[in-house]
């Protein structure tokens, strides 16, 4: 018969005396995602949120030497967001010129793409090549994020031919999903700052134009809104230029 608290509470939660040390990598991978993931929430810009992703994958992926945070706008213009080196910057200008590579696969397709020798590779014949003669023997893709028509991707660059393992794509797989949800969150705190801003930007315009033409808050906002639909600008940049100015260009 058991006995409800027994045992030693000391163990709790240890290996079973079975256990023969397995779990120990695993432990210390988790120990180390976890300070990553605290690391990138303490990061409230956006910017480097990205920079900081970049720099964890090279110390934390096996086999890389390089990495850079590829994002694609309307499916057209590549480029870096964020990277370690002028080799991962120069690859996503190639990807750009060429409009295919490795990485523009993994965002589109939706998922990880591994390339053990990208010279070879015939999925980019022409992209392939040029790589390689840079120094780029293999790659590992994982994508990021999708954000409307914005997409992606968490890029791995390696000198030697087949550098990356098992081991390699399921800790990028990992930081990957931690990367997102820290430029997600970071990216809702520059939204909500750049809102706050904006409104306090409208209200010094609003109160401008109450002093000085005796209108009422909503009469103020009116005039602020008319301006903006006449000249074609954003409603808090005609309101930056009356503070600025001190007027209304009509």
């Amino acid at each position: 018969m058991s006995t409800q608290g027994g045992g030693d509470p000391t163990q709790r939660g240890q290996p079973s005396a079975q256990d023969t040390g397995t779990t120990v990598d695993l432990d210390d991978l988790a120990r180390r995602l976890a300070e990553a993931a605290r690391g990138l929430q303490q990061q409230t810009d956006p910017q480097q949120v990205l920079d900081r992703v970049v720099n964890l994958a090279v110390a934390m992926v096996p086999g890389a030497d390089e990495a850079t945070i590829t994002m694609v706008r309307a499916r057209r213009h590549v480029y870096s967001a964020a990277a370690t080196g002028d080799l991962a910057r120069w690859f996503d200008v190639l990807q750009n010129e060429t409009g295919d590579g490795p990485c523009l696969d993994a965002m589109w397709k939706q998922q990880t793409t591994r390339v053990d020798h990208l010279a070879i590779d015939p999925r980019w014949p022409v992209l392939g090549p040029r790589a390689a003669e840079r120094g780029v023997g293999s790659m590992l893709c994982l994508q990021l994020f999708v954000h409307e028509d914005t997409l992606g991707a968490l890029d791995l660059l390696a000198h030697a031919k087949s550098a990356f393992t098992d081991e390699s794509e399921h800790i990028g797989l990992l930081l990957a999903s931690h990367a997102a949800i820290a430029v997600a969150d970071a990216q809702k705190l520059g939204h909500a700052a750049l809102a706050l801003v904006n409104r306090d930007i409208i209200g010094q315009a609003k109160g401008i134009l109450m002093e000085r033409f005796q209108l009422t808050a909503d009469q103020a906002f009116d005039v602020l809104a008319k301006v903006s639909q006449d000249t074609n600008r954003k409603l808090h940049v005609v309101a930056e230029d009356l503070t600025r100015t001190g007027t209304l260009d009509r």
